[in-house]
């Protein structure tokens, strides 16, 4: 089996990523030209690492997975690290014949000082382990998957995701991952009005704090369902501003050449 890890100044967690991976028969990096010493310190733990230019995240892990050796791959963050448990899974399940083409991994979330398992964030399935013969990476600006041609198993091993270092970086993130979802949905025909804005945002919230248990982490647990409604009420305000921002541009560059937007 080969792992695969696309990175991208990543020099303070490649090296525990590819630690908990040691014992596969593969390690392979792929880097986005980091400015850091992502490509030195992943260089410690494997000679298979390629530097070049970034395509986008479905090109640059089809790619990481076309040049293995083996052709089931094993696709890991660089902020994550695979338990004791998953490895022996996921050996176990190699050792023999696989009954599926790709396996689903339940991976939990470090942050605010614990393991989340409770609101939308577990178990969190990630299609991660997988065929290359019968599956690959698909998707477009934001949450990219992987696309398996037959059935799909689920393991038990959880991967552990260190997501982000503190309140402030997971609203860096947000800010980022909701202009990519604006955008596909925007590209997708998706439109935003007063219903979505007001209504989806205190929805999520109740489903994360309520319904998906958050309300069982204390303080932790409200911040993160505060968040996760953030994260919907900001999707659809940057998708409402895409649906309006291109006439008002233009407006304002009629209004500045003297020309009239009332004709």
């Amino acid at each position: 089996m080969s792992v695969t890890v696309i990175t991208k100044n990543e020099a303070s967690q490649i090296g525990d990523a590819l630690q908990s991976v040691g014992w596969a028969d593969e390690l392979i990096v792929v880097d986005a030209m980091s400015s850091d010493d992502t490509v030195a310190r992943a260089r410690q733990y494997t000679d298979r690492v390629v530097v070049r230019e970034w395509p986008g995240y479905v090109a640059q892990k089809n790619y990481a997975a076309s040049i293995a050796s083996h052709d089931w791959i094993l696709s890991l963050d660089a902020d994550e690290l695979v338990t004791p448990e998953l490895s022996a899974e996921i050996t176990s399940i190699l050792g023999g014949a696989p009954s599926y083409g790709g396996y689903r991994i339940p991976r939990v979330t470090r942050h605010l000082g614990r393991w989340i398992r409770t609101t939308d964030w577990y178990p969190d399935y990630q299609l991660r382990l997988y065929d290359r013969r019968t599956a690959e990476w698909t998707g477009r600006h934001v949450h990219e998957s992987v696309s398996v041609r037959g059935s799909v198993g689920y393991l038990r091993g959880e991967l552990q995701h260190y997501a982000y270092r503190d309140i402030a970086d997971h609203l860096e993130t947000i800010d980022r991952y909701t202009t990519y979802a604006a955008r596909q949905m925007h590209e997708d025909g998706q439109r935003a009005g007063i219903l979505r804005l007001a209504g989806h945002p205190p929805l999520a919230f109740l489903r994360n704090y309520l319904l998906r248990g958050g309300i069982r982490d204390g303080v932790p647990g409200l911040i993160i369902s505060g968040m996760n409604a953030y994260y919907v009420f900001l999707k659809f305000a940057k998708l409402w501003e895409l649906q309006f921002a291109a006439p008002t541009k233009t407006s304002q560059e009629m209004r500045r050449s003297g020309v009239s937007v009332d004709d």
